[in-house]
């Protein structure tokens, strides 16, 4: 299986999926036009992953600086299907990385937090 890779917009983030290592990377700011269109490829990737790769361990680092409300569904949707596969025995982990005074970032990780049950979620907070 090979990588997926998207680079990044004025509106999208950039995306680094490694299958070998297990290690997925959203960052940046994440406001396109269509969330779907945009999006899609990526769940398409990952269902492509968690069926053909046999994945046992999944770290998801994700550092976003801005993202709208079609973008927080898309993520929900996102945390939802981590969550599925760690409760079906996959370690799955994610670190939601923001910026010491983006409180608006801090707040939507420790929501997403609270709406996942298997996966282990950290919030990790980047200072200077």
């Amino acid at each position: 299986m090979t990588k997926f890779s998207v680079q990044p917009t004025k509106s999208s983030p950039r995306i680094e999926f490694d299958p070998k290592s297990g290690v997925l990377e959203i960052r940046g700011e994440s406001y396109p036009e269509n969330c779907s269109t945009f999006y899609g490829p990526m769940f398409d990737w990952l269902n492509r992953y968690f069926t053909e790769a046999d994945a046992k361990r999944v770290e998801l680092n994700m550092e976003m600086i801005y993202f709208n409300s079609s973008t927080s569904k898309t993520f929900m949707d996102l945390f939802d299907m981590l969550d599925d596969h760690a409760g079906r025995g996959k370690a799955i982990e994610v670190n939601w990385r923001y910026h010491e005074d983006n409180e608006t970032a801090q707040e939507c990780g420790e929501e997403f937090m609270e709406d996942v049950q298997n996966v282990r979620f950290n919030l990790v907070e980047i200072t200077g």
